[in-house]
């Protein structure tokens, strides 16, 4: 199968490429490094290196000629978008309707999106939420996750284009970027690792559903031969607070730091966990990896990274 991966670059997005390349599938990447890595290239795969608001993006597609789009290529960071929403807009749905509009152009039969739970459910009425959940996003990049799953439905009702839709709890794992703003697993860990005290925002009971990237991994790869139109919840339907966190990395870093909190980020979402039961049913995915494995995995490949062994 010919597949583009958007953001194969990325965390995500480039452990996918190597999934779907163990496969035997020939994958093209497109990504433009504003968050990915030269260093989480697949070498098997073809790449291209443009941003996906651009009109280059064209060539790609003509060249590619690709059954599948995997669209992981996103401007991720929820405070970002709170802060600069035109700039959230122009990458999550102006650069997305761009590759829909290739998509259609050169005859894509299917598009898997990765979009988030959390963040399109909003505070929730009901713990986990299921897809039937209210979709109630509180910021600008949930907004434009929901608007895309809305642009989906639009381009599979006029134009035939096949779609399934992820939505995915909180991810971490290797290649997780532990600079940014996003990824509390990645940050935390990284910082234990430098002997540095991170600190835990507010009063650290804030959960999130913790879900180690090899399970969402499958979750897209059995997306790929799913036939029906559909949206997956992707996590673990746990809840794990932001203390209890710190405390399984602080003990698998073997890190002696203490806990210590700092002030509460305005707007943070007080409790989010999703429920996949009908990704278990339908798609015959469910989550392998718990969450002690996962930190453990994590950490053992950022310690490899930081005594300089590749990724």
């Amino acid at each position: 199968m010919k597949i583009l991966v958007t953001g194969g670059a990325g965390f995500i997005g480039s452990n996918l490429v190597d999934a779907f390349v163990g496969e035997g599938h020939d994958v093209t990447i497109v990504d433009n490094f504003s968050t990915g890595s030269v260093d989480n290239l697949n070498p098997n795969a073809k790449f291209f290196r443009v941003d996906i608001r651009d009109t280059d993006i064209n060539k790609v597609f003509d060249e590619g000629k690709f059954d599948v789009m995997a669209h992981l290529a996103a401007q991720m960071d929820v405070r970002h978008s709170v802060a600069d929403p035109m700039f959230d807009a122009s990458v999550n749905i102006v650069g997305t309707l761009n590759l829909l509009q290739n998509c259609i152009r050169t005859g894509v039969k299917k598009v898997v999106f990765s979009s988030t739970g959390g963040a399109v459910y909003g505070e929730q009425d009901y713990f986990p939420a299921d897809e039937k959940h209210p979709t109630r996003p509180l910021s600008p990049y949930g907004i434009a996750k929901l608007a895309v799953e809305k642009y989906l439905f639009f381009y599979h009702a006029v134009y035939g284009l096949k779609y399934v839709v992820l939505r995915y709890a909180n991810v971490y794992g290797p290649r997780q970027n532990p600079l940014g703003e996003a990824g509390v697993v990645a940050i935390f860990t990284n910082k234990l690792l430098n002997g540095e005290e991170p600190l835990v925002n507010g009063d650290g009971k804030q959960t999130r559903d913790y879900t180690y990237v090899g399970d969402v991994v499958q979750a897209n790869v059995l997306a790929l031969t799913h036939d029906a139109t559909d949206i997956f919840n992707i996590g673990t339907g746990k809840e794990t607070d932001v203390n209890e966190l710190f405390g399984k990395i602080r003990t698998a870093t073997g890190s002696p730091a203490s806990e210590k909190h700092g002030p509460a980020k305005a707007g943070e979402q007080r409790r989010s966990v999703i429920d996949s039961a009908r990704a278990k049913s339908v798609l015959r995915w469910a989550p392998k990896v718990n969450l002690d494995e996962g930190l453990r995995l994590t950490v053992e490949f950022f310690k490899k990274k930081k005594a300089g062994g590749g990724n």
